[in-house]
């Protein structure tokens, strides 16, 4: 055989040693890339995506799109190929798999991580929507969740209103922590409790819930090598609402779209509409008090939104320098730290005077 021949075979057969290797030697890495984006306003699955009963309700027009990234499975095992393939497109983001599924984490306990989180998201939502029009909200201090095999487990309950420990009226979830630990461990802490079934039949009826019972809890010592004492709960916070909202939307996790929700109820309770017909999108976390927070997969954001037809993007300005380092054609950001911004920010891009718009830069 000729030695160009024999050469040339030789780089070919290594060629395909090369991209065989490439397409079944697995790579420690995960993709992100766009997800699809919901309008709050308007309906997903035949159901409207925000129900509200029992107080008046106003036409709504536009939208406010709360945006999605994909992600691969925990399971998926990328291949090399297909991660030279998404660090090569522009659109997707590879990225190292622990980053999305730290420390060994399946993928059924992400989803139910994020199932948690939307939960709240949307709760919070609510709370901080009511709250930006100044209508009062009934918050209470409850038992989030209780730890198994600790001395908590059977005597109190998910769902339960924390009224008292000691004797000590609580108002904050971190109130609890912080009377419990004053005990030794070994020693009894007694708890002043509305059960969950009492507060759940109540809170349905739009009612405070009413008539506690004590219950007495010997603590322990918390693992780890701490000395504190412990019961094996973790408190939180429950509201009753004034008036019925339901959030309705399926497979969808993570706390992101809580800035959305809340700007689509504000939108649904007044008379103005928010958008003026414009297709807004947008995205960030919200805590009770209207707080936007940053949130992860800006650039998939920003990509899934303008390809849905946004034309302004509403960021939380802690995502704003990478939001604003690769903005899609035809797309303006706009910065937002709190609810009560992005509806001043509504207002004028309602208004069309986009003068004063407050906008990300890459700095």
């Amino acid at each position: 055989m000729p030695r160009r021949t024999a050469t040339m075979l030789a780089s070919t057969l290594i060629f395909i040693a090369l991209l065989c290797a490439g397409v079944f030697f697995p790579v420690p890495y995960s993709e992100m890339s766009p997800g699809p984006t919901v309008n709050t306003l308007g309906a997903a699955g035949g159901e409207p995506v925000l129900k509200i009963s029992g107080r008046k309700t106003y036409p709504t027009s536009g939208n406010l799109n709360m945006t999605t990234v994909r992600v691969t499975g925990a399971d998926y095992r990328m291949n090399l190929v297909e991660a030279v393939y998404g660090w090569l497109a522009h659109d997707n983001v590879v990225v190292p798999h622990d980053t999305l599924y730290p420390n060994g984490k399946t993928e059924e306990q992400s989803t139910q991580e994020n199932a948690e989180e939307f939960s709240q998201s949307q709760e919070s939502a609510k709370v901080a929507a009511l709250r930006q029009l100044k209508i009062p909200v009934q918050s209470r201090v409850v038992v989030a969740s209780v730890v198994k095999d600790t001395p908590a487990e059977n005597k109190l309950h998910a769902g339960d209103v924390i009224r008292a420990v000691d004797g000590t009226a609580v108002k904050a979830p971190e109130d609890v922590a912080k009377l419990v630990v004053k005990h030794k461990p070994g020693e009894n802490v007694v708890f002043t409790v509305v059960p969950a079934d009492d507060a759940a039949a109540a809170e349905k009826a739009g009612k405070e819930p009413k008539g506690t019972e004590k219950v007495t809890i010997t603590t322990v010592k918390a693992g780890g090598g701490k000395s504190r004492a412990i019961v094996g709960i973790q408190a939180g916070t429950d509201h009753t609402f004034p008036f019925g909202i339901d959030i309705n939307l399926a497979d969808v996790g993570g706390p992101s779209a809580g800035l959305m929700f809340a700007l689509g109820i504000v939108d649904k309770l007044t008379p103005d509409r928010m958008t003026g017909g414009k297709f807004v999108a947008g995205t960030g976390t919200i805590d009770e008090n209207g707080k936007v927070g940053p949130i992860g997969g800006i650039r998939m954001k920003l990509v899934g939104a303008r390809n849905a037809g946004a034309e302004y993007f509403l960021t939380p300005k802690d995502n704003c320098a990478a939001a604003a380092s690769d903005v899609p054609d035809g797309l303006k950001l706009v910065k937002v730290d709190t609810i009560g911004d992005a509806a001043t920010s509504l207002a004028k891009i309602r208004s069309g005077d986009l003068s004063g718009l407050p906008a990300c830069s890459a700095s």
